[in-house]
């Protein structure tokens, strides 16, 4: 069990949302509503994310003008439409691609990125995976619903084994991916997990992942009420959600359940994690959770307890928060080392090389 008293405090990196402009007079929600009419279908999970975006925005005091939301393909990909903000609707799967670009060469703006599972997940699967090793300065909404919802219906890499969807109709023979393990293999330095329902929760995660320096993978349950109504609903019911339901709380010891008579352990002789009725025996065993440790292996036996079929045991909150260098800040530091040393960039010469010739005709 972690000690967190004992860990040595570290300083902060001098926050990189310093470089974005600020508002030059008090936001509102309001103001980070578009014109456009929002059309999901109604009762969509995205309509509770769409609010509390935009309802989070104004506390970032940014200039909605440097705040850049970019989507793939997909119903949560519509998102950019929504925000008063810039933004660009892209092409499937290459949404990290393209705000990778941007967020490196403009350093001035805070950039976002709405996709969902199959978006994210299964075209967009290296794209993804890439943003997270490099560290960009990006912060990822992935929209997880279990299901390809602008499609119609299709199974999605998310979906459970033996599904039955129009595009699996003896049911889905592949096994899901966990997006945050997923996430936390590829080396992310900050991810997450929320539910849409839950407006209180999915705040202080969007405001947790707006702080962070470097890439921020949120995954946000969210119900498709037409194609896969109810595939929360364990989480959601008042009643269910107290015993299936894990709040991680950086320095708190892991316990849910009516009066917190659950907990979370690892056991010795496998050391897996595992969840048990909280004794006096075994009270001190209890993990006290630390998302600022360096390693992810805690981390990733969290994410591990959600059984992908019934969610029973479901951890949600930052599994991960730690400091590494930033992709954006070292190519910047980079090209100033070259610019010193008398460095001059010629587009036109890079792109010949020194490997050319003439045809004649």
């Amino acid at each position: 069990m972690t000690d967190l008293a004992s860990l040595p405090e570290v300083e902060a990196e001098p926050s990189l949302l310093s470089l974005v402009p600020k508002a030059t007079a008090k936001q509102s929600m309001k103001d980070f509503k578009s014109d456009q009419e929002v059309r999901w279908c109604p009762g969509c999970g995205d309509y509770a994310v769409l609010a509390a975006v935009q309802g989070f925005m104004p506390e970032l005091g940014l200039a909605k003008e440097n705040i850049v939301f970019v989507s793939g393909i997909g119903c949560s990909s519509r998102f950019p439409y929504y925000m008063n903000t810039y933004g660009m609707h892209s092409i499937h799967g290459r949404a990290p691609a393209i705000a990778t670009g941007l967020a490196t060469s403009r350093r001035d703006l805070s950039v976002w990125v709405v996709t969902g599972d199959g978006d994210a997940l299964s075209i967009g699967g290296n794209h993804l995976i890439h943003a997270l090793r490099r560290n960009v300065n990006l912060k990822i909404l992935l929209f997880n619903n279990r299901i390809y919802g602008l499609t119609k219906g299709q199974y999605s890499p998310t979906s459970e084994v033996g599904k039955i969807t129009k595009s699996t109709p003896m049911g889905s023979l592949d096994a899901p991916f966990n997006p945050v393990s997923l996430a936390l293999g590829a080396e992310a330095s900050f991810v997450a997990r929320t539910v849409d329902s839950d407006r209180k929760h999915l705040t202080e995660v969007l405001r947790q992942a707006a702080d962070h320096q470097g890439t921020a993978l949120v995954e946000i349950y969210q119900n498709c009420n037409i194609f896969n109504d109810g595939a929360f609903e364990v989480l959601k019911d008042n009643e269910l959600a107290q015993e299936a339901v894990i709040r991680l709380e950086h320095g708190q010891p892991i316990r849910f359940g009516v009066d917190g008579h659950k907990g979370v352990v690892r056991n010795h002789a496998t050391g897996d994690l595992e969840v048990v009725v909280v004794t006096p025996e075994n009270a001190s065993r209890v993990l006290v959770h630390d998302a600022a440790t360096a390693s992810p292996t805690t981390a990733f036996a969290l994410s591990r307890l959600a059984d992908p079929d019934t969610l029973h045991h479901t951890p949600i909150g930052v599994f991960r928060s730690v400091e590494r260098p930033v992709y954006d800040t070292l190519m910047a530091e980079q090209l100033e080392r070259a610019v010193d040393r008398g460095g001059k960039g010629d587009l036109s010469t890079l792109l010949a090389g020194n490997d050319t010739w003439t045809v004649v005709g």
